[in-house]
């Protein structure tokens, strides 16, 4: 008789979940509410960065009203993603910290999915893919090229097996990165954390996601123009700390 081995015992750990915003006046509350919902997360920062349009009043509204697990930081000027997720990274004071966007591209009832291998001690970051057989909408054809040029690389130069390098949905145990020397202002935050990652000799645990890529007219940022500066990030990390 063939004996089931038994699933690894899952540990509580509080949980920081950091949200870099920048002009996102339509989707900031929403996704808050679908955060909180979820009902894991002990700390949320939301990280405003120097946004123009409308969010830095409903922000300041939120902060108004009863939302004891959030905690809300304004930069003064629009910084880029990475200063905004490393300022997030900075005022965390949980055992593991996970990354949101500030739109409906990724959902945070999968949250379960993402903790779990940290909950049970077999990994120490996890990374939600969206190339691993989760329902997604169709992305533009040519960040999909970009992104797997970019995760390409960054399996040869350091010795990873990723399929999807560029995820918004990164989760760390906090001692990983709360004292990693991070650089990255805008999007080379997602290769330079990996690398940096990589170099540990930590091996980033995958988990399937579901992705709801929104369009250029909906308000997304990343250009063509980010992925000559990644790929000269990933190779530069290669080479120093």
């Amino acid at each position: 008789m063939t004996h089931k081995q038994p699933e690894p015992a899952a540990t509580k750990l509080t949980l920081t979940v950091v949200i870099p915003c920048y002009n996102e006046v339509a989707t900031i509350e929403p996704v808050l509410r679908r955060v909180e919902s979820v009902g894991l997360a002990d700390e949320i920062i939301i990280v405003d960065d120097g946004s123009t349009d409308g969010t830095r009043d409903i922000l300041k509204r939120i902060e108004a009203e009863n939302h004891p697990h959030l905690r809300i930081i304004y930069h003064e000027r629009n910084q880029g993603k990475g200063a905004a997720v490393i300022t997030g990274f900075k005022a965390a004071t949980s055992e593991v910290l996970l990354i949101q966007d500030a739109d409906f591209e990724y959902d945070p009832r999968e949250y379960p999915i993402l903790l779990k291998p940290i909950q049970e001690g077999i990994a120490t970051v996890v990374y939600g893919s969206r190339f691993l057989g989760g329902p997604r909408k169709a992305m533009n054809f040519w960040n999909m090229v970009a992104n797997r040029i970019l995760t390409f690389v960054t399996n040869i130069l350091y010795n990873a097996i990723l399929s999807d390098m560029e995820t918004c949905y990164k989760v760390f145990r906090a001692e990983v990165v709360k004292n990693m020397k991070l650089n990255a202002r805008g999007f080379e935050f997602e290769p330079e954390v990996t690398a940096k990652v990589l170099k540990q000799g930590i091996r980033v645990y995958e988990v399937p996601i579901s992705y709801n890529g929104r369009e250029w007219h909906e308000g997304k940022k990343i250009k063509w123009t980010d992925a000559p500066i990644a790929l000269w990030t990933l190779l530069k990390y290669r080479f120093v700390d």
